[in-house]
């Protein structure tokens, strides 16, 4: 009876040193840190990962991601220097750096989300606020963003909060202003548009003109080339013609008659109105050329007289 009555105080025994060894010890994750609080006071912290101890009971853990944040920020407008109004969309980071100012001034990560909002929209508008449109948007945004998360890692300090990283997304003109804005410079890039147009349809106005000019020269210059070379050809074939009927007039009259007759008497219509005795006909007449009396009629006599009269010389080919 003894012997079961100790068992079982033994198994009571064993059974309470488990449960107090099992509140006495706790685990640390390496994204984690730990507060320990003891009946509402803060004792410690602790932060390397593993197991550690506590006064079972009494004490209380309460972990804390020790990783970084993302505190994601709702769109904001803010007025610039230059009076234009802003969308302003931003990011930030952070960490706790502070387990027990954490714990103290703010208590959970919602809640610390919550009061960082109101100081990252705070500290856009007092930069942002300070600078122009244009500095937002294109020349100094790096430079902005360091001073906001400088301002804002100043004023989480004291949350035990370290702001590791603000960025501004997006920041833009309000979709009204942002209309008038691409209407303007779509304005402004068909204005240009048209002056580009208008100096090469300038620039090729004065090409072509030099062009025509040019061409204009090249024609005078060979068509006077042409004139003087027909005008040699010309006074050579004269040259020609005169050298040849200083040596045999009677030839050369028969010549020239011969290719008056070849240019005269065209095949299919060749109709002539001419006295018979008529100068034109007098190798009709006779081999000779030579004068005869005419014969009545309609005929001319074989030795009609005739004076020689000159032919028009025939055109020299070309």
């Amino acid at each position: 009876m003894k012997t079961g009555i100790a068992g079982i105080v033994a198994l009571i025994l064993a059974l309470v040193v488990i449960i107090v060894g099992w509140s006495s010890v706790f685990t640390v994750d390496q994204t984690e840190q730990a507060l320990v609080v003891r009946l509402g006071e803060p004792v410690r912290v602790v932060t390397d990962p593993g197991l550690h101890f506590k006064a079972p009971f009494v004490d209380t853990v309460i972990s804390i991601d020790k990783r970084i944040l993302d505190l994601e920020n709702p769109s904001q407008e803010v007025i610039a220097s230059d009076q234009k109004r802003l969308v302003v969309d931003a990011f930030a980071r952070y960490r706790i750096k502070n387990a027990l100012r954490f714990y103290q001034s703010i208590g959970t990560i919602p809640a610390a989300n919550i009061q960082l909002t109101t100081l990252l929209n705070a500290a856009l508008r007092r930069v942002l606020g300070e600078v122009t449109f244009i500095q937002v948007v294109r020349d100094e945004r790096e430079a902005l963003m360091g001073r906001i998360r400088t301002q804002l890692d100043r004023e989480a300090d004291g949350y035990g909060i370290s702001v590791v990283d603000v960025r501004i997304r997006r920041a833009d003109l309000p979709e009204q202003n942002s209309q008038a804005v691409y209407q303007r410079m779509q304005t402004e890039r068909q204005r240009e548009a048209a002056e580009f147009r208008a100096q090469g349809g300038q620039k090729a106005q004065e090409i072509r003109s030099k062009a025509d000019r040019e061409a204009t020269v090249i024609v005078a210059e060979a068509n006077s080339q042409a004139e003087q070379i027909r005008g040699s050809g010309d006074a050579e074939r004269n040259r020609l013609f005169a050298s040849a009927y200083s040596k045999d007039p009677d030839f050369f009259a028969f010549y020239r008659s011969m290719t008056a007759y070849d240019q005269a008497l065209k095949s299919n219509d060749t109709r002539f109105l001419l006295r018979p005795d008529s100068e034109f006909f007098r190798y009709f007449g006779s081999a000779g050329g030579k004068a005869g009396k005419p014969v009545s009629g309609s005929q001319a006599a074989a030795d009609a007289p005739v004076a020689p009269a000159p032919a028009q010389p025939a055109p020299a080919p070309r």
